[in-house]
C-alpha cells in the first residue's frame, strides 16, 4: 500500500495541533505561514477529508482528524526509534538535540563544555535555546530540558544532576557604600535585586523565611548578577551562575548562615518526555555534561 502523505507536511500537521494555531506553528518550526497552510491543506486533499475546523477563534480537529493524528504521532515515533536504533548499532550518536534551559545555566554552565562536546560528538547537531520560564517540550520540539528548583510534571523523565546552593550577594563596591548586613532583618534596609512577575523567586529560603521587596526587577537572572555586579543591590543567586564571581571576588556573600539549605531551589535535573525513548543523542549529552558541570 503507497503512503501519499509526506513526513514533512505531518510533522507540520501536529505542529499546528500542538500550537493551536498556523502562526504559532510557523513560529516555532521558522517557515513561513503559507507554507503551514499549504502543507496541511495537501493533506486533506490527499486523504479527501477535513482534519481540522478552523475558526476565527481556534482550530479542532474533525473525528478523522483525531484518528489520523494519533496515529501519525505513533508512526512518527517508531520511523524516529529506527533511525536511532540505525546510528546506535553504528555507534555514532548523530542528528539533531535541542536543549532548553534558563540563560544564565546555558552561558555559565553548558557553553564552557560545547566545544568538547562537539569534538567528542562531531555528528549531533547541538542546539542550545534559552527560556527564562517552564517550557512545553513537545510544543518547542525539544529533546531535553534543564530544570531547576522542584519538578511538578509527572509526565517527565528526570535525570538528577546535582545540587546548586543559593547566595545572597552583592559587589564589594556596594558593601563600602551601604555595608554588610549582619542580620536578615536588616535587609529591609538595603537594595533588593528581584525578579520580576516571579513573586516565588522572591522569597528568600533563610531560616524565617522573608518574602523580599525588590526595589530593582528583571525577568532574567543573568541580568539581575549583571545588576549585582554593577553595584545595584542584594540578590539571591545559585552558585552554578556565580561560583567564578565568588571565586574571583567581584561577588561577595552575606548572611550565608542563615539561608535553609538543603531546600528545592536547590536541585537540577534534565527532564525529557516518558513516552520518547532515550536516544544515544540524549544518553551522550548527559553523560558528557554531569561530571562537568559545576554543582555539588
Amino acid at each position: 500500500m503507497a503512503i501519499i502523505s509526506r513526513t514533512e507536511d505531518l510533522e507540520i500537521l501536529l505542529t499546528v495541533i500542538d500550537c493551536g494555531s498556523f502562526s504559532a506553528a510557523a513560529r516555532i518550526l521558522d517557515i513561513q505561514v503559507a507554507k503551514v497552510s499549504r502543507s496541511v491543506g495537501r493533506l486533506e486533499k490527499e486523504l479527501d477529508s477535513t482534519l481540522l475546523n478552523r475558526t476565527t477563534r481556534k482550530l479542532e480537529l474533525t473525528e478523522e482528524g483525531r484518528i489520523f493524528t494519533d496515529q501519525v504521532r505513533v508512526g512518527l515515533h517508531q520511523l524516529a526509534e529506527a533511525e536511532e536504533n540505525i546510528r546506535t548499532l553504528k555507534g555514532v550518536p548523530a542528528g539533531r538535540l535541542r536543549v532548553d534551559a534558563v540563560t544564565p545555566f546555558i552561558l555559565h554552565q553548558l557553553v564552557p563544555l560545547v566545544p568538547g562536546f562537539r569534538e567528542r560528538f562531531p555528528h549531533i547537531e547541538l542546539e542550545l535555546v534559552a527560556n527564562e520560564n517552564i517550557i512545553d517540550l513537545i510544543e518547542r520540539k525539544t529533546d531535553l530540558a534543564i530544570r531547576i528548583g522542584a519538578l511538578q510534571d509527572s509526565n517527565l523523565h528526570a535525570r538528577f544532576l546535582g545540587r546548586s546552593p543559593l547566595h545572597i550577594v552583592a559587589a564589594p563596591a556596594y558593601l563600602e557604600q551601604f555595608g554588610t548586613p549582619s542580620e536578615p532583618e536588616d535587609l529591609s534596609r538595603h537594595q533588593i535585586v528581584g525578579f520580576v512577575d516571579a513573586p516565588h523567586l522572591n522569597r528568600w529560603p533563610l531560616v524565617n523565611q522573608f518574602q523580599m521587596v525588590a526595589t530593582l526587577c528583571s525577568s532574567s537572572g543573568e541580568t539581575i548578577r549583571q545588576l549585582c555586579l554593577a553595584g545595584q543591590g542584594l540578590a539571591l543567586l545559585s552558585e552554578f551562575m556565580i561560583c567564578e564571581d565568588l571565586a574571583e571576588g567581584r561577588l561577595i556573600k552575606v548572611l550565608d548562615g542563615h539561608i535553609t539549605t538543603p531546600n528545592n531551589r536547590e536541585l537540577v535535573h534534565a527532564v525529557y518526555y516518558r513516552n520518547t525513548a532515550l536516544s544515544s543523542r540524549i544518553t551522550s549529552f548527559l553523560d558528557y555534561i554531569s561530571p562537568r558541570l559545576k554543582l555539588m
